[in-house]
């Protein structure tokens, strides 16, 4: 064989493999706030701080050790029995972030190639709050950096204080399978345009729709019991009932509904939805929404960046030609 064509097959077969691996992997590690409060004596907290400032600096963290009310506040916070107990539950689960900063890097190289204009991230953090009213706000980001209520991630390991009151059906998508998952989630969020005015059913549907497809195409590898959080049940149940769900809406014209107690009972997080009984899968409007998003996709070949930008919820649903 020429040694020419020899290097134009190696040249080849070298633009494939970065082809199929979803583009360069990003450089992901992460600040352990956590670990730097925790593991630092209380009273060397102020110069610790002051030295880490600079680190820490992202509207996504209150920190200012330069403030002597807020570095108190911080010296109690890291004193108390119960969140200094939090905090070693989290670590003994989460010391090592490896796999999860590999994962994730993974995952933003993929995102950068489908989207160019995706944000680029540059700085990640994880902290403990102790703070468990609101878990829907697990991962923060402002599209430069991404900080992570780490400890919200170690609630299944915290059932000696009730799961701080959160039921089960929720604590069992917070593990660590999810963390990467709930990265990209909260940047396709944040990425996609919603449309203007009050949303309708259907606009939530696509829009989750679009920001669970932009995350299995970021992480081919996803089980849908992970992309949708489900239990393995309650994906069966949607697969066998998704006919049936689908005329539900239509027969009661639920797509166009702007009702905010419909559009809770319908996309919020609950052991089940109540409109078609206890053995259920919840927000069947994701995966409702997926399967369309899947359909237009693959029907008009747009891109990642289009999908993202696209504002017209029946347009989608249109053009998908999805039925169940």
């Amino acid at each position: 064989m020429k040694p020419l064509r020899t290097y134009t097959i190696l040249l080849s077969v070298l633009l494939l493999m970065t082809a199929c691996s979803g583009g360069q992997q990003q450089d992901v590690h992460f600040s352990r706030l956590e670990q730097l409060l925790f593991a630092t004596p209380t009273d060397q907290l102020p110069a610790a701080m002051m030295a880490h400032q600079e680190e820490y600096s992202t509207d996504l963290i209150v920190f200012l050790p330069e403030q002597p009310e807020f570095v108190q506040m911080t010296q109690d916070f890291v004193s108390d029995p119960v969140v200094r107990d939090i905090y070693r539950t989290t670590d003994s689960l989460y010391h090592d972030l490896g796999d999860i900063e590999k994962e994730l890097g993974k995952a933003l190289g993929r995102a950068y190639t489908l989207c160019p204009e995706m944000y680029h991230v540059e700085r990640f953090y994880t902290m403990v709050t102790g703070d468990y009213d609101n878990v829907d706000y697990r991962v923060y980001s402002n599209g430069k950096d991404i900080c992570l209520a780490i400890d919200q991630y170690a609630l299944g390991a915290m059932k000696r204080y009730g799961y701080f009151g959160l039921p089960e059906y929720i604590v069992r998508n917070l593990t660590r399978k999810h963390i990467v998952r709930d990265c990209m989630h909260t940047l396709a969020a944040l990425r996609s345009s919603r449309p203007n005015g009050d949303m309708t059913l259907l606009d939530y549907i696509i829009q989750e729709g679009k920001c669970l497809y932009f995350v299995e195409s970021a992480i081919p590898s996803i089980h849908d019991t992970i992309l949708l959080r489900y239990t393995r049940d309650q994906l069966e149940w949607m697969k066998a009932n998704v006919e049936n769900v689908w005329g539900w809406y239509l027969q009661n014209k639920m797509l166009y509904s702007t009702d905010p107690g419909q559009l809770r009972n319908l996309t919020g997080e609950a052991p089940h939805t109540n409109a078609f009984g206890p053995t259920s899968a919840p927000r069947t409007t994701d995966y409702i929404g997926l399967h369309i998003v899947r359909s237009y996709m693959k029907k008009t070949g747009c891109t990642m960046q289009q999908l993202l930008e696209e504002t017209d919820s029946q347009k989608i649903l249109t053009q998908s030609g999805w039925r169940p």
